[in-house]
């Protein structure tokens, strides 16, 4: 967790949360990845919506409907979102209410700031990520399939996603701890 610039020529960052935080090796190389796939992933909105216009020319102008785009519909929904959980971490876009905290020194914040993330985010990241992998692991082992008549096969690769956000959403707390921590080795 060494620090690749200590304070930057405007300073050290400071996100919605008004903590100023230095980057570290850890937080461009982790911050990086998370970022690529969220920006990647914002194409699956361009690809919902499309879909969902297609859904409706088809309901309304020709009187089909299809479990299948509903039910894919759905799943680029949950996708989406569950992508954009690690990029709204790292980019402190998530709900914060810092009624208290907004009125405390720097020092203190950060400190709270590690144990939420040390005691909270980490543990709890890692127990779902651990635990999803099993059940995307059986869903596949099963090939489990849509339960509706005509829905989609593959259910796996919906539930995989799930690993796969908690996956990222460890390396967005461990980029965030690695700055909070250079940010205390700061103030010393």
């Amino acid at each position: 967790m060494s620090i690749t610039h200590p304070v930057p020529v405007d300073g050290p960052s400071t996100g919605p949360s008004g903590i100023p935080l230095p980057h570290t090796r850890t937080s461009r190389f982790f911050d990086a990845i998370i970022t690529g796939i969220g920006e990647a992933s914002a194409w699956i909105w361009t690809a919902l919506m499309l879909l969902i216009v297609y859904q409706v020319i088809q309901r309304y102008a020709f009187g089909l409907g299809s479990i299948k785009m509903e039910e894919m519909q759905w799943h680029l929904y949950g996708i989406g979102f569950m992508l954009a959980i690690p990029f709204a971490e790292i980019r402190e876009r998530h709900v914060r209410i810092d009624v208290l905290a907004e009125h405390w020194p720097v020092r203190r914040r950060l400190w709270i700031e590690a144990f939420g993330l040390v005691a909270f985010l980490l543990p709890f990241s890692v127990f779902v990520f651990w635990n999803a992998i099993p059940y995307a692991k059986q869903a596949y082992v099963m090939n489990e399939i849509s339960s509706a008549p005509d829905g989609l096969p593959y259910r796996f690769v919906i539930k995989s996603f799930l690993a796969a956000t908690f996956l990222l959403l460890t390396l967005a707390a461990i980029s965030r701890l690695s700055r909070v921590v250079a940010a205390l080795r700061l103030k010393d």
